[in-house]
């Protein structure tokens, strides 16, 4: 982990939306105090906190609500004014101009459908949020840790770690070389993005009776490593992200300390997983 330079609740507004994919959603945050959020490229990450109950229950989310105590008093705040809380990746960040303010890109995953109530709390805010309304996140740093390089990379995830992946790619130098692996439910869903050009990107769309993220750890098994020390990255569905580090670790001899990765859901769990939810300072595993 690279932790932020501050982790102190940022008040941000909903500047736009608009809708990317099937499955996919962007919510530019601006305004507020945007100012105050330090951006750091690659992966960095933050709570996010939506006003599901409106704009008082985000009054009263306490200065450490990522931490344990801060979470405890989080949960008092009572049921339909509590926020929802979520992690999500920094899908890009423009700082100020001359014409306009500073703005921060998050991209949600939908699963179901707000239209006919299918849809999760994170879903169901970004497909339905208008310009104008207040959330609240905290800045919680990096899982990938530039440290353990950037040269040379190799990258692997499922739909919710395309975020992440396509700003690793971002921040890389040009002459970064290597894979990145990105499993997906739909091919419309495979987010075409800017990445050095010895990268190559690997597209796989899952099958509808497929676990996700089974078909990107099964294409890592068969994928050439690079021969010099890399840099190794996995999110998304947890048996992916610890199922990336067993095989590099265990099977091809990868020393694990250039290994970063980080569960960000399990399936049949909800989110946030329950053990999650009550400490709430559970990282990324890294």
């Amino acid at each position: 982990m690279v932790k932020p330079a501050s982790a102190e609740l940022i008040h941000l507004t909903v500047l736009r939306s608009e809708r990317l994919s099937a499955h996919w959603i962007r919510v530019t945050l601006g305004g507020g105090e945007i100012e105050k959020f330090r951006p750091m490229g690659f992966d960095q990450w933050f709570r996010l906190f939506l006003p599901i109950g409106g704009d008082a229950g985000l009054e009263r989310v306490p200065a450490k609500a990522n931490k344990m105590f801060g979470y405890l008093k989080f949960l008092r705040i009572p049921d339909g004014e509590r926020p929802v809380m979520r992690n999500y990746s920094v899908r890009a960040y423009r700082p100020a101009t001359a014409e306009t303010g500073a703005e921060l890109d998050v991209d949600f995953v939908l699963h179901g459908s707000a239209a006919d109530g299918t849809a999760g709390p994170a879903s169901r805010w970004a497909e339905t949020c208008t310009p104008g309304e207040h959330v609240l996140i905290i800045d919680e740093g990096l899982t990938f840790n530039p440290e353990r390089g950037t040269q040379r990379v190799v990258l692997v995830g499922d739909e919710t770690a395309l975020p992440a992946i396509s700003s690793i790619c971002s921040s890389l130098p040009a002459d970064a070389t290597g894979t990145a692996i990105i499993e997906v439910p739909a091919e419309e869903d495979a987010l075409a993005f800017p990445h050095p050009s010895g990268i190559e990107v690997v597209w796989i769309t899952r099958p509808h009776n497929e676990e996700p993220g089974a078909l990107a750890l099964a294409a890592l098994h068969t994928t050439p490593l690079p021969d010099e020390p890399f840099h190794a990255y996995a999110a998304g569905e947890q048996a992916l992200a610890s199922g990336v580090r067993k095989h590099l670790v265990g099977e091809r001899g990868v020393d694990k300390n250039t290994v970063s990765f980080c569960g960000y859901w399990k399936i049949g769990a909800s989110s946030p997983a329950s053990k999650a939810a009550r400490e709430a300072a559970a990282e990324p595993l890294v």
